[in-house]
């Protein structure tokens, strides 16, 4: 059974707006010292990069209006079998730099598809 590409892309949206509840109130360095936080940030970015693999693979022409899908995907593939490595600035820095325009590109998918 085909999944409805929506679904992923709901999946995306909501995974971004807890990430961004989760950090409303901190700034890089309380981020690097709550592991809470990072433990969830982390778990809905591996979320987000699965839902746009899956993605990938049931509606590649929508995927491709995604930007970085490739860079993104890979994310979630680090943060699962690299996480000894991650370190919480990395993390940090695509929460601010990557996380916006991701969440307006998904949002701008979801509303021209219809949510329905």
């Amino acid at each position: 059974m085909q999944h409805d590409p929506r679904a992923f892309l709901w999946d995306v949206r909501e995974s971004a707006l807890a990430i961004k509840s989760f950090v409303a109130d901190l700034n890089s360095s309380t981020y690097a010292s709550n592991s809470m936080a990072q433990a969830a940030c982390e778990r809905k970015f591996e979320i987000i990069g699965e839902a746009l693999n899956q993605l990938s693979k049931v509606d590649p022409v929508l995927a491709s209006k995604i930007s970085d899908l490739p860079q993104i995907i890979a994310f979630r593939n680090q943060l699962i079998h690299g996480y000894a490595k991650i370190k919480a600035s990395t993390v940090w820095t695509v929460i601010e730099d990557s996380l916006p325009p991701l969440l307006k590109c998904v949002s701008e998918l979801l509303d021209d598809l219809g949510e329905a």
